[in-house]
């Protein structure tokens, strides 16, 4: 019997979508990224996504700008996959409370789980601790929202200090931090991790390795030292499955990177295994998937 008859309902808690004839991503440049220079959408990913498994999905931010947000949150009005989103808002704008009040209360408004901001690309690193930022991340919390970290290791000490200042606030680490996989160095990054996970409004994305590993000769191997000290910082209530889609194509096909989570998760028991593909996504987000309703979203970050 496959993994997908035993374990139903998987929860890909990080996807995007985009359309090049609708807006431009800036930031696929070069031959290295060629291969995602088209258009990737909802129909191209259900059957992928179907196929594995997967019943309901989190599809997050790609670019910072405001329209993003709203065309998604209509999107996963329409969608059956889709259980949340992940948008952008400028944190530092001084009316960012009254903006996620109006993405509330917008069409879709009520698929709106989390924010994200492209802190990966700020040249400082101290942006999320920076006051304008704080106090964008508090109305974050206010508005019973998750905070998504997309942040490169040096940039960890930051995130661990917003964590600190927040503690009513949810950070959903992506990626596991972006550790240096192809480079094979861990003990730097693996401390800050520790740091992190030591706080307990923190969950952490078991996605993007891949493309932080070799991308033509990549192993289970390869990644297991990162997810097994992400594994045992977070623990499996505090960590969950994501795809990245289609970024992960660069390096795996969807199915490969979903059978490299299993392989990695494998020594777990079933229970731990249903939080690391469901459970902590649910709750975290405060999803509502099919057979498996989460807490309201306000009460799942209270």
């Amino acid at each position: 019997m496959s993994h997908e008859e035993t374990e139903p309902g998987v929860v890909d808690a990080h996807h995007h979508v985009w359309q090049l004839s609708v807006r431009d991503q800036d930031w696929i440049t070069g031959p290295e990224l060629a291969p995602l220079r088209r258009d990737f959408t909802l129909t191209d990913l259900e059957p992928e996504a179907r196929a594995a498994g997967v019943s309901a999905t989190v599809l997050v931010q790609t670019i910072t700008v405001p329209e993003e947000t709203p065309e998604f949150l209509a999107l996963a009005a329409r969608s059956d996959l889709v259980a949340g989103v992940v948008g952008w808002t400028d944190l530092t704008a001084p009316d960012v409370a009254e903006t996620l009040a109006g993405l509330r209360a917008g069409p879709g408004g009520e698929y709106l789980v989390g924010i994200r901001h492209q802190v990966q690309g700020e040249a400082d690193p101290r942006w999320l601790v920076r006051p304008d930022a704080l106090r964008g991340l508090t109305a974050v919390a206010e508005a019973g929202l998750a905070y998504d970290l997309v942040v490169k290791p040096h940039q960890l000490p930051a995130a661990v200090e917003a964590a600190q200042r927040l503690p009513g606030l949810t950070f959903v680490l992506d990626h596991l931090g972006k550790p240096p996989i192809a480079s094979g160095e861990r003990t730097s990054w693996a401390a800050l991790i520790r740091r992190l996970a030591s706080l307990p409004n923190t969950v952490c994305k078991l996605s993007g390795m891949v493309t932080e590993a070799d991308w033509g000769s990549w192993t289970v191997e390869d990644l297991r030292p990162y997810a097994d000290t992400a594994l045992d910082a977070f623990g499996p209530g505090r960590l969950m499955f994501g795809s990245d889609w289609p970024v992960c194509r660069l390096a795996a096909s969807y199915a490969e990177v979903l059978s490299a989570a299993r392989e990695l998760t494998a020594s777990l028991d079933p229970a731990e295994r249903h939080e690391v593909f469901t459970g902590t996504a649910v709750r975290a987000y405060g999803l509502t998937v099919t057979g498996s309703p989460g807490p309201p979203r306000e009460a799942a970050r209270a």
